[in-house]
């Protein structure tokens, strides 16, 4: 409550205080960061270096900044830079957990390293992810290999989130808002008689799950020249739950299987999550070219609440940015490249079926985009860009064994998948005096979809020839015209006080998994599901495109630089038509029980309806004190409510987080950081009838966090979980990690994902 009560009260007081024009007007002046080309600060060229004063950090050149739009252009957007991620990416796997502090943004639960980001209740492929001028898409019928999973956490420099209104530059084929994902920088030389070499490794542990990490980076540049290295790679055995939340027992039947405890996550475990990338960059006047060449292999990586694991995945990866500076403005320009290849099997912890039951995916991805920046006047700027995709994608399962209802052969679940994106967008932004800014744009893309001719493992069989047979009669092609507009405006009537409040109709057409998995039986239809509820999906091939319509308001109190006090407010509604929900299957070799159940997992076809999400964020930090030789304590407070209703039929909307909220304490003395931090969520008793979700208990957990940085190094002590409260995960879904996942009657159902037990955790990197 003290620490609520300081957030409050703080910024009631000052905002009553005469402030000074001229500082306002400067603080006004460096928040409005162009999104162009500029010089910074050698601090972040490397997302590593550690945060300490300017005198003790190494001497580096300069660095080519391809800066994220300035958040003032979007309600609710949010910019996290090194000193917000530092602490997190020390030990962090997983790239979306990077985002668990943002106001509005929730996250699914999948492996190790492979969470699906949700903003504002809207999650996975309904937000657009750019990831270093990439948009990468998932090769897996459960969504194993999203795009945050394509950069490890070590590799990112920044992250740009927009939660209210996306403007239409950063939009695109999408509802639920953006990600952008950038890279450090690269960093030159100062001087044509200088050569800058840098390096940096870190390593960790964290104590639940045995987990252990390793990243290291080198530079070599002149002052016109840069190529860099980075690698990073982690393992984890099966984490545990606080107490026990099901039986123990063997999961798997093959010989020697794994005796798992009442409080073991099965299938939670992941090893060889192996990243590397190359990177070479040229600088010439006011332009930059930079190449960089990726390829990311995982060994294995298991999730608990899928009906299979990963049994590997290799993802080639290479992209070419441009930018530069004209008379008339600024230029960008990508093009990007993604081969995947994707199986799936069952892990240790699993029933192996004999012969197993292995899937596999092969996806080719190819864009790219051009992005121009025109200054019109003093007052306006046009932006203007381009986009084009083509994403081509085969899922296909060998046949098990050599005879039975799964062989002679290979089951296609898509064949000849193809998915092509062509869009363009004008955005006009206009200052019209210090306290008015303006932003209005216009986005129309085409998408194309199609799907060739599929067959099951038998032909002969009816199980599998009936149902192809229908598929194969539909026509595949479908065609979507989208149209998408913004409008936003902010008002600053106060130098303490800004107001912005936005429109937005965004469209985003179907994923191939949505229109074309074909099969209505249950063994098939449960591997096709990327929501982690443990049921069974059917696709739609007449699915129509969804079309989002969001209102939101903001309210942002702070003082003149933002930076001792702040308190921000989002409120918002979306209500999206042709929403893609899902309707209990009737048809083909789906039951009539399976209509009427109110328990158990059940077969689902995704379909259209209508849906309202509305809620608010609230975000808030204010200077306690700061004092020569006490240094200084910081109050930190995050809270997000929403909620998600299906219009047509009255039903929760899936996965839909329950009141949610942090406070904190950050104190900073010298080269230490110390932070306590207090997590709360509500019960989750609004759940989606039509998928028998399972309710969650409200939890509440403290975590403690320390850092000391020195010039060359930094090391991270943490404790996640300090009273080691058990809890389920109100997103982590169903529990189908262990034993005979390949029914809808052998895995108990009622049983959710749990959190993460007491864990210690600590990281070193060294910076030279």
């Amino acid at each position: 409550m003290l620490v609520v009560a300081a957030l409050v009260a703080i910024p009631l007081r000052a905002l009553s205080q005469e402030a000074d024009p001229e500082r306002a007007e400067a603080s006004r002046e460096a928040s409005e960061t162009f999104d162009g080309v500029s010089r910074a600060s050698d601090a972040s060229a490397d997302a590593s270096l550690p945060s300490v004063g300017d005198d003790a950090l190494p001497t580096l050149g300069s660095v080519l900044v391809v800066a994220p739009r300035a958040s003032e252009s979007s309600a609710g957007a949010v910019t996290l830079g090194d000193r917000d991620l530092s602490a997190q990416r020390a030990t962090a796997t997983d790239t979306a957990r990077l985002l668990g502090g943002v106001a509005g943004v929730s996250l699914y639960g999948a492996g190790g390293g492979s969470s699906l980001p949700a903003i504002h209740g809207l999650a996975d492929e309904r937000v657009n992810v750019e990831v270093d001028g990439a948009e990468p898409m998932a090769a897996c019928p459960n969504h194993m290999n999203p795009a945050l999973a394509t950069i490890p956490p070590s590799k990112v420099g920044s992250v740009t989130v927009y939660r209210g209104i996306t403007p239409v530059s950063a939009g695109g084929d999408s509802i639920g808002g953006a990600i952008e994902v950038e890279p450090a920088a690269p960093a030159f030389a100062e001087s044509a008689a200088e050569m800058l070499a840098t390096a940096r490794g870190g390593a960790y542990f964290r104590s639940n799950a045995n987990a252990v990490g390793y990243d290291m980076a080198g530079t070599l540049a002149s002052e016109n020249l840069h190529v860099s290295y980075q690698e990073s790679n982690a393992q984890a055995e099966n984490y545990t739950a606080a107490k026990p939340f099901k039986a123990g027992g063997v999961g798997s039947l093959l010989p020697g299987g794994e005796y798992l405890a009442g409080n073991v996550v099965g299938s939670s475990n992941y090893d060889n999550l192996h990243s590397r990338s190359v990177r070479v960059a040229g600088r010439y006047a006011d332009h930059r070219l930079a190449l960089t060449a990726s390829l990311q292999q995982v060994g294995f990586e298991g999730f608990p609440n899928q009906r299979m694991d990963m049994t590997a995945n290799e993802s080639q990866q290479l992209g070419l940015r441009y930018a530069g500076q004209y008379g008339w403005g600024d230029l960008r320009a990508d093009l990007y490249g993604h081969n995947t290849r994707h199986a799936m099997d069952m892990g240790p912890d699993r029933f192996f079926y004999g012969y197993g039951m292995p899937m596999e995916a092969k996806a080719r991805t190819r864009g790219g985009s051009l992005e121009g920046d025109l200054r019109l006047s003093e007052r306006d700027l046009l932006r203007v860009g381009s986009l084009y995709q083509t994403y081509d994608l085969d899922d296909w399962w060998p046949p098990v064994g050599k005879k039975g209802s799964m062989a002679p052969n290979t089951f296609w679940n898509i064949r000849d998948g193809v998915r092509d994106r062509l869009g363009i967008f004008g955005e006009w932004e206009a200052q019209w005096n210090p306290q008015w800014r303006t932003t209005a744009g216009v986005r129309g893309e085409t998408v194309v979809s199609n799907a060739g001719k599929v067959e099951g493992y038998n032909d002969r069989l009816a199980t599998w020839s009936k149902d192809a047979a229908a598929f194969n009669a539909l026509d595949h092609r479908q065609r979507d015209f989208n149209l998408d507009w913004a409008a936003l405006v902010r008002w600053a009537p106060l130098d303490r006080l800004a107001l912005q409040a936005g429109y937005a109709r965004q469209t985003r057409s179907p994923s191939l998994y949505e229109r074309y998995p074909w099969s209505t039986n249950a063994m098939a239809a449960l591997m096709n599901n990327f929501a982690g509820d443990g049921n069974g999906y059917v696709g739609n091939v007449d699915l129509r495109a969804e079309v989002a319509h969001t209102a939101a308001v903001t309210i942002d109190l702070h003082d003149d630089e933002g930076d001792d006090w702040r308190l921000e407010a989002t409120g918002y509604v979306t209500d999206v038509d042709d929403f893609i929900d899902a309707r209990r299957c009737d048809f083909g070799q789906c039951s009539k029980l399976n209509v009427t159940r109110q328990t158990g997992f059940v077969i689902l076809q995704y379909a259209n309806q209508s849906a309202r999400l509305y809620g608010v964020d609230v975000s808030a930090h204010a200077l306690l004190w700061d004092f020569e030789g006490l240094g200084s304590l910081t109050a930190t407070a995050v809270f997000a409510c929403v909620r998600g209703v299906n219009r047509d039929t009255g039903d929760d909307l899936y996965h839909i987080m329950p009141p949610s909220g942090t406070a904190g304490l950050v104190h900073r003395l010298g080269a230490w950081t110390l932070t306590a931090e207090f997590q709360v969520a509500a019960a989750k008793t609004r759940v989606s009838q039509v998928r028998n979700e399972v309710p969650t208990d409200p939890y509440s957990l403290l975590h403690l966090r320390a850092s000391y940085a020195w010039k060359y190094a930094r090391i991270d002590v943490s404790v996640e979980n300090v009273l080691d409260r058990f809890y389920d995960l109100p997103l982590g879904g169903a529990y189908l990690g262990q034993g005979a996942s390949m029914s809808t009657a052998t895995i108990p159902w009622g049983v959710t994902v749990p959190g993460m037990g007491r864990s210690y955790n600590v990281a070193l990197t060294l910076t030279f």
